[in-house]
């Protein structure tokens, strides 16, 4: 799966001004504006965001603490922030909302691991093996298969750039829990001047072992950031469901649910692609065409002709008409 061209992007009127003025502005005040910064920074670009923020707000401690950390720790579980475990763990994990605990710490499933997360240096720390409150052990043979299936997606459309995880939350009351998957893929191109990711999340039903059509509902995001000649902005989002035949065999029924995933997001990505190519021609339609002579017009030039042309036209005063007598 590709990213669309990013300079076929559409400006999404990304703030231009941003004035602090500590005469005018309570704390409570600098750190809300401070806060819709950080939370509209584009993919990969976060850390020149929050640098910028800092040298306008010029007070670390109210940047590090309270709205603005909480708006820090909210862009990392809404961007699905990939992290290692624990230095050991040959694959990252996401921090979502999925996967936090109730202490604050994070569940990685896949290598059954807990952490904790510095959220501002987005680092794991404090890891250790998950207890069995930690786990849900009705949902994880679920868990397992559907993540088997999930990392051969991944190997084969997002190689090298994607992390998924398939997590089970805790905090669920309602029955029948759901099981949640969510997919990152990202690529930072600074030195082209653009940055993108994707994000999917889908809710999934358990697996009861019973054949019956079962209705999997999901969220694709695309954000695409090109600011070269300009400062432009791609962000499209769509909900998405699909309905899956499960069978009484687990693995069977993992592989259908992927199926039926991989059809609804490449069906996006296409629709994508197919409006950026319809844009483009609506881009060239509205440039302004070359005059007659097929040359660009100098306009410095023609602005003095105007004047000249001006003077040429006035009247001469009193003191030019005696002069001429």
């Amino acid at each position: 799966m590709l990213f669309p061209v990013p300079i076929q992007t559409i400006s999404t009127g990304f703030p231009q001004t941003f004035v602090m003025s500590s005469e005018e502005l309570t704390d409570a005040e600098k750190a809300r504006i401070a806060s819709d910064f950080l939370l509209q920074s584009p993919p990969g670009e976060f850390n020149e965001v929050f640098s910028d923020v800092r040298t306008l707000l010029q007070d670390d401690a109210l940047l590090e603490k309270g709205t603005c950390l909480e708006a820090v720790r909210h862009y990392n579980k809404a961007q699905f922030a990939t992290v290692k475990s624990d230095p050991g763990v040959e694959h990252p994990t996401l921090i979502t909302e999925h996967n936090e605990l109730a202490d604050g710490r994070f569940m990685d499933p896949k290598s059954g691991r807990v952490f904790k997360y510095d959220h501002l240096h987005k680092e794991a720390m404090d890891s250790h093996p998950a207890g069995p409150k930690d786990i849900d052990e009705k949902l994880e043979p679920w868990r397992k298969a559907l993540q088997k299936e999930l990392d051969e997606y991944i190997y084969e459309h997002f190689h090298l750039t994607g992390v998924a995880t398939v997590f089970t939350p805790l905090h669920q009351h309602k029955e029948p829990k759901l099981v949640v998957l969510c997919i990152e893929s990202h690529q930072y191109q600074p030195k082209n001047y653009w940055n993108g990711r994707w994000r999917s999340e889908w809710h999934l039903p358990n697996f009861d072992g019973k054949t019956a059509v079962q209705k999997c509902t999901g969220k694709l995001r695309l954000q695409v950031h090109y600011y070269e000649d300009g400062n432009v902005q791609l962000i499209s989002e769509k909900e998405a469901a699909v309905e899956v035949k499960m069978t009484n065999d687990r693995e069977a029924s993992a592989r259908e649910v992927l199926r039926a995933i991989c059809e609804a997001e490449s069906a996006y990505q296409r629709s994508i692609q197919e409006s950026q190519e319809h844009m483009e021609s609506t881009f060239k339609a509205l440039r302004r065409q070359l005059p007659v002579t097929r040359s660009k017009l100098n306009w410095l030039n023609f602005h003095s002709f105007r004047i000249t042309q001006q003077e040429m036209k006035q009247p001469p005063s009193a003191g030019q008409q005696q002069q001429s007598q």
